[in-house]
């Protein structure tokens, strides 16, 4: 998915972090936020670029998604590589160590995938209280006050700042999900409402509006009902 349609405030891939401990992880959140499964392509096989991933903006996506339609081989392979990392997300997600201390979980969030984090909001959403939340503002304050700050506390403040506000809006957007669920107000309806409210948004040049509507369409296919 194009970096336009992520919630994302990008970290210096060579910040380095005296104080942190060894991750396991490959891939880690220093960009936070709602993000789609993105699929990896051999471009020498795909010679016409068929199963690249969609340029920016919501007209370039219909655009994949006929090209698709119309070549079924394309689609197939897409499909398979769809499974394919649908399996490797699973098998990441049992090979996660869910830990007990609100610290350790603050660490345990910023290692995770980004396109996992929503996932882990759901999954974990009892541990994310009130606690949680104020352990991470008495970290921030204490950093943000800090009398000598070196750029390893700035970077710190940054990370800490960014799943903050990762948190708090899939929180608010996985209980207004989940209360159109119990209200049986998601349908196939709704969806194709939503996807001319996004074009006109986007044909408007209303930019910010269309992101949002993108998130709230991509959360919502979680729970769509026919």
């Amino acid at each position: 998915m194009a970096s336009s349609f992520r919630f994302n405030l990008a970290i210096p891939s060579t910040v380095s972090r005296s104080s942190a401990k060894p991750r396991n992880q490959t891939t880690k959140i220093r960009c936070i936020g709602w993000v789609s499964i993105t699929t990896h392509t051999n471009c020498s096989k795909d010679p016409e670029g068929i199963l690249r991933p969609p340029s920016s903006g919501h007209i370039a996506k219909l655009e994949f998604k006929r090209r698709l339609e119309k070549d079924s081989e394309a689609r197939d392979a897409f499909e398979r590589q769809v499974r394919e990392e649908k399996d490797r997300m699973r098998a990441l997600r049992e090979s996660r160590v869910i830990p007990d201390a609100t610290e350790a979980l603050v660490e345990y969030f910023l290692d995770t995938e980004a396109q996992e984090i929503e996932f882990e909001i759901a999954r974990l959403r009892p541990r994310l209280n009130e606690e949680f939340f104020s352990h991470l503002k008495l970290e921030l304050g204490k950093l943000r006050f800090a009398v000598s700050k070196t750029e390893d506390i700035e970077n710190r403040v940054i990370e800490l700042e960014t799943l903050e506000k990762a948190l708090q809006e899939g929180i608010g957007m996985l209980i207004e999900m989940l209360d159109m669920v119990e209200q049986n107000e998601l349908n196939r309806s709704l969806l194709t409402l939503l996807d001319e409210n996004i074009a006109n948004a986007y044909q408007g040049n209303q930019t910010q509006a269309a992101e949002y509507m993108e998130k709230i369409r991509r959360a919502m296919l979680k729970y769509i009902t026919v």
